[in-house]
């Protein structure tokens, strides 16, 4: 898949918000590339737009993957987990989606560091691609770690591949590359010796933390993506809020980004449980409806 040569005329100057593509990369996760061109012409690595897709929907964030200055088109992956994200699924090319707002969230600090790790897991990969791409138009070596529960469920492989001068595979069931996590091929190559600068960590907030657990007694830098508890992303609601060291910080204003080393990630999985019985009678609902 060529996530940033879609064939396609989109007239982003007159059909903003507009689905111009769409692809299934895996089971319940998609790609779906929109015209948005003041959002394409500003965005940067490691920012997020906000979803709603008709008036009476819900505000959600996605991070954004990749941008098109030129066609003024931004690309899109979500996996299907919720009301809004089956929502979103189910929309054709050439529909509108009711309000697209971004770039938000502050971007990744690109510069030139010598060797940058990229670890990421599920869709958490689609957040890791632009980071790794900028890192790697930086100067820097690029060594990606991508995982999955199976070979089905990896995603933009041949993407990372071309922004890494080294790709990893790793999936729980050993279905292909290495047999086990992402955290475990991370601390093979600290093992090995590779001169680390610093590690990016995306996905899943266990994987991360198991991530920063490893290259914690290495006093390895590592950044991590807290954007899985962002809600409205704009600071108002406090779902995402957190404590970073000895400080309150609330994910979407303040990161998404932050030191792994002192993220309270104890706190961070309870803040993921607070709407559970929400979420499954909103999905009931949803169902009644018949899924539309």
């Amino acid at each position: 898949m060529q996530i940033s040569n879609v064939d396609q005329d989109c007239n982003c100057n007159i059909n903003r918000n507009v689905i111009v593509s769409k692809q299934e990369l895996s089971p319940q996760v998609k790609f779906i590339e929109v015209c948005a061109p003041e959002i394409a012409q500003k965005a940067k690595p490691g920012q997020f737009v906000m979803l709603r897709l008709d008036e009476d929907g819900e505000r959600f964030p996605l991070t954004l993957v990749n941008w098109d200055k030129r066609k003024g088109t931004i690309s899109l992956i979500f996996q299907e987990v919720g009301v809004s994200t089956k929502k979103l699924g189910k929309l054709p090319v050439k529909n509108t989606i009711s309000n697209v707002a971004g770039p938000l969230g502050n971007p990744s600090e690109i510069k030139s560091l010598g060797l940058v790790v990229i670890v990421c897991g599920g869709v958490g990969t689609a957040a890791a691609y632009p980071i790794a791409k900028g890192f790697k138009e930086a100067g820097n070596r690029v060594i990606s770690i991508i995982g999955a529960r199976s070979k089905d469920l990896l995603i933009l492989e041949d993407e990372m591949r071309e922004v890494s001068d080294e790709l990893y595979i790793s999936t729980d069931d050993g279905s292909k590359g290495h047999k086990g996590f992402v955290s475990e091929v991370l601390n093979q190559l600290i093992e090995k010796g590779y001169p680390i600068n610093i590690v990016y960590a995306i996905g899943p907030p266990l994987m991360m933390k198991a991530a920063s657990n490893v290259t914690k007694p290495h006093c390895i830098k590592t950044m991590v993506s807290l954007n899985p508890i962002m809600v409205d992303g704009m600071g108002m609601c406090g779902a995402c809020r957190v404590t970073v060291g000895d400080q309150t910080k609330f994910a979407c204003v303040d990161g998404p980004e932050f030191d792994a080393s002192i993220v309270d990630f104890a706190e961070l999985v309870k803040r993921l449980k607070i709407y559970p019985e929400e979420e499954k009678l909103a999905a009931q609902f949803h169902e009644k409806a018949g899924g539309n």
